[in-house]
């Protein structure tokens, strides 16, 4: 069974990406609707979590409370239709919503609405991924929530703890706090019976802890203590570690810093290394053979590109395992391909600036990425911050580079044709020191680059 005592439970101020669930009965109030003051009192601590440089994800229900009061529609259970009509309504007020409590904070919302659909489709669920990694490379944070106005009971999640969950899993969060009308998991359910008892980390959600789970007691959110121990199974699952605490007080993250009652549940591995583990497990769809520059370069925590590729065998698509092969042939590892076997074939060998020229490798399609758009150069797909993730001895102890400066972990372009890692490759860590008359200037010129995007150029003064 979980344990009920204090045990190694994570610091919220640790976070590198943080996931926030927002239930209804927390943003709206039944008779005045959009609780004001506690949404401001929010923007603070998301303010503070960005300060420290945490990616934060906010994964919002409400829209349908905020739409229902609006149009005036009864109390209880509402039809399909009028859930969506009431969505359709109440989302537009709950975007402006965030926008208006951030942006005195310089942060910039972004809304984004999703499906189950969206999750099981795996071409879908690759391209909301990655417009999910540019949002966030950009600093922005977006306010997920469910697209209740086109969602049907038969592909809809249904309640925002398992999409706030799975939400976790798809952008390698390292935590996410459910914030709710309960302090925590407990052995009953603390409003019947005086005698419950809080846990404090659930380290394995064993079947006698989903018996303890009730349901539902709050009228305008849905999801209930089941729905959480759904989610803490999927994020314990990708190596988030997920807390349940008692969300109505003001400033939730400060008073969770600060050792407010709460349930965490520690999965047993970090999600770097669950992350691995899972591509570990897959079966290969195809080959990459490495030469032995780009080897070495993998073994120190670079990123592969085309030119380091000397042949590609198999068949496969964007997004799937492909084994590392040495040129002798012996496989050192796995990881995901961010380009189709036809695509990868066309570009293997080939430098990073020679990449436009070829017609299959279209701006804005399969091999579009980076912070500003433009061509994607790496190889294998990384993580948030750009560092290979490959599974295989080999690699067991890469290092992991951090951010070294304002231009690290954008795609920018040398004015001598090389990228970013390329000029790393070589031993320079640009732009160049040197008098401050010489210093190179940037501007940002309106160039199309993948979806929308602009890309930095270099320019000499």
């Amino acid at each position: 069974m979980a344990t009920l005592t204090q045990a190694a439970a994570p610091d919220v101020r640790a976070a590198k990406r943080l996931v926030i669930k927002i239930g209804s009965a927390l943003l709206v109030d039944r008779q005045k609707g959009l609780k004001q003051a506690w949404l401001s009192a929010l923007a603070l601590d998301v303010a503070e979590a960005k300060t420290r440089g945490a990616d934060v994800v906010l994964v919002s229900s409400g829209s349908i409370a905020l739409g229902r009061k609006v149009l005036d529609l009864p109390q209880g259970v509402l039809t399909l239709e009028q859930s969506q009509a009431a969505a359709a309504v109440g989302q537009i007020r709950l975007a402006r919503a965030y926008e208006e409590v951030l942006a005195p904070h310089g942060i910039t919302t972004a809304q984004v609405l999703v499906t189950l659909e969206d999750t099981e489709d795996r071409r879908r669920y690759l391209n909301s991924r990655a417009t999910m990694e540019t949002l966030l490379g950009l600093g922005v944070v977006p306010i997920v929530n469910e697209n209740d106005t086109v969602a049907t009971d038969e592909i809809r999640f249904g309640d925002n703890d398992r999409l706030a969950a799975q939400i976790a899993v798809t952008v390698g969060a390292d935590q996410l706090i459910l914030l709710s009308d309960v302090d925590g998991f407990y052995t009953a359910n603390p409003k019947e019976d005086a005698g419950a008892r809080r846990f404090d980390v659930v380290e394995t959600i064993t079947a006698e802890i989903e018996a303890m789970a009730g349901e539902a007691i709050s009228g305008l959110s849905k999801g209930g203590m089941k729905t959480k121990l759904l989610a803490g199974r999927t994020a314990m699952a990708g190596g988030c570690a997920m807390a349940i605490m008692e969300g109505s007080t003001l400033r939730p993250l400060k008073a969770l810093a600060e050792g407010a009652n709460r349930t965490w549940f520690v999965p047993a591995a970090d999600p770097h290394l669950a992350r691995k583990r899972w591509i570990n497990a897959m079966k290969p769809r195809g080959e990459l053979v490495l030469d032995a520059g780009a080897v070495q370069a993998l073994k120190a925590g670079k990123s592969l590109l085309p030119a380091g590729v000397t042949r590609v065998s198999g068949t496969f698509g964007r997004g799937e395992p492909v084994a590392i092969l040495s040129p002798e042939g012996v496989v050192l590892g796995k990881g995901l391909v961010r380009y189709t076997s036809v695509e990868a074939k066309q570009i293997a060998g080939h430098r990073s600036g020679e990449i436009e020229t070829i017609p299959a490798i279209r701006p804005g399609g399969a091999g579009a990425s980076g912070r500003h758009g433009g061509l994607r150069r790496r190889f294998l797909a990384g993580n948030r911050r750009g560092d290979p993730e490959i599974s295989g001895a080999a690699f067991r102890n890469m290092p992991r580079p951090g951010r070294k400066g304002k231009c690290d972990g954008r795609a920018i372009r040398r004015s001598d044709g090389r990228d970013r890692h390329q000029a790393r490759a070589a031993g320079r860590n640009w732009p160049a020191p040197g008098p401050s008359a010489r210093r190179p200037r940037w501007s940002r010129p309106p160039m199309r680059s993948g979806a929308g995007g602009r890309r930095f150029r270099r320019q000499r003064a």
